[in-house]
């Protein structure tokens, strides 16, 4: 048997799957860029260098801008949550208690009623 005739009736196959390992190489590399863009991160050219946000003024003062809204929208939160376990205390509390309170009454007149 010769090689030539082992390897021929499965060409297609060998060429066919050395294109599907390419394309989900190629996939798999536009959907890393298009993540890495979508979430912020940093591009890289070939060797490393970074292409994109550039490590400008810019970038510097906008990660200083978003560091400070940050803080002050977690204060925010922060507050909301105190405001909103308050609020769920009285409901929950004052609910309970007046139910209690109005059976209490009502088992006080039937007593009363029977007296």
């Amino acid at each position: 048997m010769d090689a030539a005739n082992i390897i021929i009736p499965h060409l297609p196959w060998i060429i066919g799957g050395a294109l599907a390992i390419g394309a989900a190489g190629t996939f798999g590399w536009i959907h890393t860029t298009r993540l890495k863009i979508k979430h912020g991160y940093p591009l890289e050219g070939m060797w490393g260098q970074s292409l994109k946000p550039s490590n400008g003024g810019q970038t510097a003062e906008r990660v200083r801008l978003l560091t400070q809204e940050n803080a002050e929208l977690r204060a925010e939160l922060g507050s909301v949550k105190d405001r909103m376990a308050n609020v769920e205390r009285i409901v929950t509390d004052s609910g309970y208690h007046l139910t209690s309170e109005i059976e209490s009454l009502r088992l006080e007149t039937k007593t009363e009623e029977r007296g």
